[in-house]
């Protein structure tokens, strides 16, 4: 049964915890407070397990919490941060927390990252996927998030062409080029044949 001999503070919000026998501990004064330890006290051993996990997991919330205050992360992203520096259950418990304060949303994130990349980006729809997958999305969760930009990709692949593409489709070795950059870009063999046709067929006539 561990039994304190001294509690210092040691820097910043951290203080010091000596033992009887052993090595010294370093909590957060809010732990401190929070359980009252001071000399003198004698913990069952459980009762210091989980003293250690409150510690570890507060230091781990504020971790998460410092992320997400710079971007959004997905669920299995954001684990993946804590994980290199806390156990399987802090992570686990720092997640449930996260997802508990609305923190982490994975639905509101892929709203967003399916804006990004088809309104502003102009990627075609395998190309998003490609991208939220590697965010740590499911293939749910994405699709649902792209089913409302569906309609839209004709048009959208218009426009990139018109503000992106226009000026390589002069000659067969330009237009090849540029089929590749679209495929690259995530759009279908098909919608791309398609708007390269209608737009020369635009140009040409605009020609005459």
């Amino acid at each position: 049964m561990p039994v304190i001999t001294g509690i210092s503070k040691y820097k910043g919000m951290t203080y010091m915890i000596e033992f009887e026998q052993g090595e010294p501990a370093f909590l957060n004064f809010e732990i401190v407070s929070a359980y009252n330890l001071k000399a003198g006290v004698s913990l069952p051993l459980s009762a210091w397990e989980k003293i250690v996990f409150d510690n570890e997991f507060r230091k781990a919330k504020e971790r998460a919490l410092y992320l997400l205050d710079y971007r959004d992360y997905s669920y299995i992203e954001l684990y993946k941060k804590l994980e290199k520096n806390y156990s399987e259950e802090i992570c686990d418990a720092v997640m449930d927390k996260m997802v508990e304060l609305g923190t982490i949303n994975d639905k509101r994130y892929a709203q967003g990252l399916a804006r990004t990349y088809m309104e502003v980006r102009k990627y075609g729809y395998y190309k998003a996927f490609q991208m939220m997958r590697q965010k740590g999305l499911t293939k749910a969760v994405i699709d649902e998030a792209l089913a409302e930009y569906e309609e839209g990709t004709y048009e959208r692949l218009y426009e990139l062409v018109e503000r992106k593409y226009l000026r390589y489709l002069s000659d067969e070795k330009g237009g090849n080029k540029v089929k590749n950059a679209l495929v690259r870009a995530g759009y279908s063999y098909d919608v791309i044949k398609e708007v390269l046709r209608d737009i020369e067929e635009e140009y040409e006539s605009d020609d005459e």
